[in-house]
């Protein structure tokens, strides 16, 4: 869902009638696009672009459906959805009054396609999975869309397991959720795990107890796996766990303290005091989730701030009476928007990927909001409300909501004003004529010249932009093991040689770039050398290259840095600049040897069978089966191969040979 530039209810009088008049497919086609007015003031760029959307303007469907502008170079401009998409393309006919975006917009657009569907809600939806895929410029864009975390109470064991649970919903079992962050969900499980002592360890876990583990020694487990508990006991508290995270968290309560009362009448005290531990930790969970609801069960709440022509959107989900946490998102849109249809663009991107409570409050109105409950109602299978409560305990959770959203952008614009200081400080030391918008360092990460790695990192006037980084696996063989100069030259080789391949895209002033301001080498004058003769073999221009060799005695704050043009410098000791730049530095190193360090691992626990083409999953199980390791498997003759069950003659041959070769 996007913002609806140049509406044709926002038209004047005369040329919406026009609009109207094509009451039929037949009728539309049989009148013409009314004859833009031009005026002196009119950019040449905007009437090529009206002239191209008036021959696409003719072939438009009269129905429900989604639109593409496309750039000449076949960038997707814009996507958009309409209820009638011949209208509304009409209204970008026109050569004045529209805003510097639209007209810019208009301006870039070379061709378009065209998609029909059935229903506007079937466009809704269509529009946001093309926006999430293609990411037009013009489009409001949703920048963070990772999936939240649930509690998972799994269906596919007799003991069933608590857990936390992120992805694709492929377990039998029971999600609960979202929570806004890990930190939401950690607490919560640590909280359930003391109420109701289900167990939280893998199944592998679980079948090789002999004595129950140390979480039931904590109280933190109930001990199923070596039969503390009745099975039938066990079941019970799945299903208390289950009501409470399900909203009936006054009934479990009230439940265990008649229980409790029940055991100390009976004086059953150290029963009655498990009972008081499990109580305090329900209260635990509720009592420390901030704001709770009183009559709202179930909601997400979503409110949006803008200032300094920037956005932020906070969302907080409310399950069970229950505060489950909130999430602040700084999408990417025109200052020339309103809040309104900011709101309604991100809130079509969000349900694109996560499910909705049954009600949605907003701080604002929005224009489509009987088409998004249509959406939502048809994909969850029950009725959900979409609406921006002006009192009641609704009212006062939006307020709240758009409280943490001011705060937020503030802390934003604030961390972004301190970031566009450093990058003009470290233009400034490096001789940029202006403050850089992209940073790229690069670091290699190798023992002895195995799993050889080159990384990427790149930072911005948002920071680090994690994103945008890179790995290379060195795969030259003429690279001697440990040539730290010829790894550089290669990952540098590639990163350029594909920016050039990909081309540089026309980038609006807002977007953040693909081609680099500032290129940082970790290493002294040999690096440089080399990543300087890179750029100049592939003719890239415009990148200042810098090297950070390390000081004496690899001390921070003794860095010497090699620029192109300069002799040899540093920096002072107390210089802003300075710690920027070991911020850099150090992101990188511990970027290259993370990523290093998972190769490393991947290739110990390896499994020699796995390089052999045509040997699966089951025939691996029955060689090693039949012979105990994959050592042993390298060894065996081939007339032992052939007897293996499973093994055919021809597989069997192929396994010899091929430890053979080796």
């Amino acid at each position: 869902m996007t913002d609806k530039p140049a509406n044709p209810r926002d038209l004047p009088p005369d040329e919406d009638d026009a609009f109207d008049a094509a009451e039929t497919p037949a009728e539309a086609e049989a009148k013409p696009c009314e004859e833009p007015v031009e005026t002196p003031q009119t950019p040449e760029s905007v009437k090529r672009g009206v002239d191209v959307i008036k021959k696409h303007w003719r072939h438009a469907p009269n129905g429900p459906g989604v639109y593409r502008m496309i750039a000449e170079s076949g960038e997707v401009l814009y996507v958009g959805k309409a209820r009638n998409v011949r209208k509304r393309v009409a209204s970008y006919t026109r050569l004045a009054g529209h805003v510097n975006r639209i007209a810019r917009m208009i301006s870039a657009t070379a061709s378009m396609v065209f998609i029909s569907v059935e229903t506007e809600t079937d466009a809704l939806l269509l529009e946001a999975n093309l926006i999430k895929q293609l990411k037009p410029r013009f489009n409001v864009l949703m920048r963070d869309d990772k999936s939240f975390p649930y509690i998972l109470i799994a269906k596919d064991h007799e003991a069933p397991q608590i857990l936390k649970h992120r992805g694709a919903r492929v377990r039998n079992g029971d999600y609960f959720g979202p929570f806004a962050s890990v930190w939401a969900v950690n607490r919560a499980l640590n909280a359930l795990e003391r109420a109701f002592l289900l167990r939280s360890c893998a199944q592998s876990f679980y079948d090789n107890r002999t004595r129950p583990c140390l979480l039931y020694q904590i109280k933190r487990c109930s001990g199923p796996c070596t039969g503390e508990i009745s099975m039938d006991d066990y079941a019970e508290l799945v299903r208390e766990a289950r009501d409470f995270l399900s909203g009936k968290s006054r009934n479990v309560r009230e439940q265990l303290a008649r229980e409790m009362t029940e055991a100390s009448e009976r004086l059953e005290f150290e029963r009655a005091a498990r009972l008081r531990d499990r109580i305090s930790a329900l209260s635990a969970v509720q009592g420390a989730q901030g704001i709770n609801p009183r009559s709202v069960e179930e909601a997400d709440v979503f409110a949006i701030a803008k200032d300094a022509g920037r956005f932020c959107i906070e969302a907080f989900f409310f399950r069970a009476y229950q505060n489950w946490g909130n999430r602040s998102y700084f999408p990417r849109a025109d200052a020339t928007l309103s809040e309104a249809e900011v709101l309604d663009a991100f809130l079509a991107q969000f349900y694109q990927e996560h499910p909705s409570a049954r009600c949605v409050l907003l701080s604002h109105p929005i224009e489509d909001s009987a088409l998004l409950e249509e959406a939502l109602t048809a994909r969850l299978g029950r009725r959900v409300d979409v609406l921006a409560p002006q009192r009641g305990e609704k009212r006062e959770l939006v307020d709240h909501a758009l409280h943490n959203a001011r705060q937020a952008l503030g802390r934003k614009l604030a961390e972004d004003a301190s970031q566009q200081r450093l990058l003009a400080a470290l233009g400034q030391a490096f001789g940029l004529a202006a403050a850089p918008r992209r940073i790229e360092v690069y670091d290699n990460s190798h023992i002895g010249g195995a799993q050889a790695i080159g990384a990427m990192i790149v930072a911005g006037p948002a920071g680090f932009m994690k994103a945008h980084y890179r790995t290379f696996n060195i795969k030259s063989a003429d690279i001697a093991p440990g040539d730290d100069f010829g790894m550089m030259r290669e990952t540098l080789t590639r990163r350029f040689a594909r920016l050039a391949k990909e081309g540089e895209k026309d980038q609006e002033s807002d977007a953040f770039p693909a081609k680099p301001d500032l290129i940082l080498i970790d290493g002294g004058r040999g690096q440089f050398e080399v990543a300087r003769d890179v750029l100049r073999e592939l003719g890239v221009e415009g990148v200042v290259v810098a090297s950070i060799a390390k000081g004496a005695d690899r001390n921070a704050g003794r860095e010497s840095f090699f620029v192109e043009g300069k002799e040899p410098f540093r920096l002072p000791p107390h210089d802003p600049a300075l710690y920027f730049v070991q911020r850099l530095r150090d992101e990188a190193h511990r970027f290259a040897i993370g990523t290093h360090r998972a190769r490393r691992k991947k290739e110990f626990t390896k499994n020699p069978l796995d390089e052999i083409a045509g040997v699966g999953p089951a025939r691996k199980r029955a060689l090693l089966l039949a012979f105990g390791s994959a050592k042993a498997v390298s060894r065996a003759a081939l007339s032992d191969l052939e007897k293996v069950p499973g093994v055919n003659k021809a597989t069997a041959r192929l396994v010899y040979e091929h430890f053979q070769r080796e």
